[in-house]
């Protein structure tokens, strides 16, 4: 029987492309089909939730998920990555270096932020650096058409931030934490607030005025929203 990604718990965006708010974090998680591949964006918190994900994105394909594109080495955006066994795992260039070499601070930032230790143990002896680095754009065909354009467009939130846009009509832009909508913006010690707004512009410059940006916590936003966002963190930063 064929549900539907309301059914499941996903929103849909646009033909192919949808949503999900995790619980907990309000992180999202992206899912892009293509013929005969599906690639998700962003992996959840822990293995669990990982696992939910790869469960219910498949069901809507209808077959496995073969990409992931990481947005930031961030426990709530990558902690459910090995959970998607046998996909393309994709992050900008430095990902790798900072999910190899800074897992304890990753577990330690999980459990900080209410991760029981059990789930981020389990997750930090399972995590793997993502094959391939993004140093400027990749386009990924997906096949029957449809392609997914990864972008560096970092630093900003990390010194490893990437985005994925998706043509079509709306076009849709996951942003990960570059924006975000349920909160004002995260700069934590791996933020580069000076470059932030560089970033967003990179952003806009990608999507256009028309596109569907999709924060990596809180509900889908316009173009307008992103320049304000962008303008405030320099305000705030002070940079221009």
């Amino acid at each position: 029987m064929t549900v539907t990604w309301e059914e499941l718990g996903w929103e849909r965006l646009a033909d192919g492309v949808g949503r999900c708010r995790l619980p907990g974090w309000d992180c999202t998680s992206g899912l892009v089909l293509g013929a005969g591949t599906a690639l998700m964006v962003d992996a959840g918190s822990s293995l669990a939730e990982g696992a939910r994900l790869r469960e219910r994105a498949q069901r809507i394909a209808g077959h496995r998920v073969t990409h992931l594109a990481l947005t930031h080495p961030h426990f709530d955006h990558v902690f459910g990555a090995a959970a998607l066994a046998g996909a393309e795992v994709y992050a900008a260039v430095g990902a790798d270096a900072a999910l190899a070499h800074e897992r304890e601070e990753l577990r330690l930032d999980a459990v900080r932020n209410g991760l029981p230790a059990a789930d981020a143990d389990e997750a930090v002896d399972a995590l793997a650096p993502p094959r391939h680095l993004v140093c400027g754009e990749w386009t990924l065909d997906l096949g029957d058409g449809r392609q997914a354009l990864l972008a560096n467009v970092g630093p900003g939130h990390t010194a490893h931030d990437l985005a994925v846009l998706v043509p079509g009509d709306p076009e849709v832009v996951f942003c990960g934490d570059l924006v975000e909508e349920s909160g004002e913006p995260q700069a934590g010690p791996d933020a580069v607030p000076a470059r932030w707004p560089d970033a967003l512009d990179r952003l806009l410059s990608l999507g256009g005025e028309d596109a569907l940006y999709v924060p990596g916590h809180g509900a889908v936003v316009d173009a307008a929203f992103v320049r304000r966002q962008r303008d405030a963190l320099a305000a705030r930063f002070g940079v221009s």
